[in-house]
């Protein structure tokens, strides 16, 4: 069975499950991303470092898959528009 993915297409899926399991890690260690979400979130930051977890986690695995990576990359693009802002916002 001859390998068809490329060696970027394989990259770019480790770097979305990289992506997912740091996103998966805010479930289990939220502690780690506390003092960086408060920069963003100062309020409920708890709250917003399960949802940014969440999200990160579904861009990542979206972004794993070849089909999904486009839209992966929109997400991605978007989300980190929304915490920059955030992140402006509250200073």
């Amino acid at each position: 069975m001859p390998n068809t993915e490329s060696k970027g297409s394989r990259a770019a899926t480790l770097a979305g499950l990289a992506l997912a399991g740091l996103g998966a890690t805010h479930f289990v260690k939220p502690e780690l991303f506390e003092d960086l979400t408060k920069q963003a979130f100062p309020q409920d930051t708890r709250t917003y470092v399960y949802i940014d977890g969440g999200i990160e986690t579904a861009i990542g695995l979206a972004f794993a898959a070849r089909k999904t990576r486009r839209l992966a990359i929109i997400g991605l693009l978007g989300y980190g528009t929304y915490l920059a802002g955030n992140v402006v916002r509250n200073r």
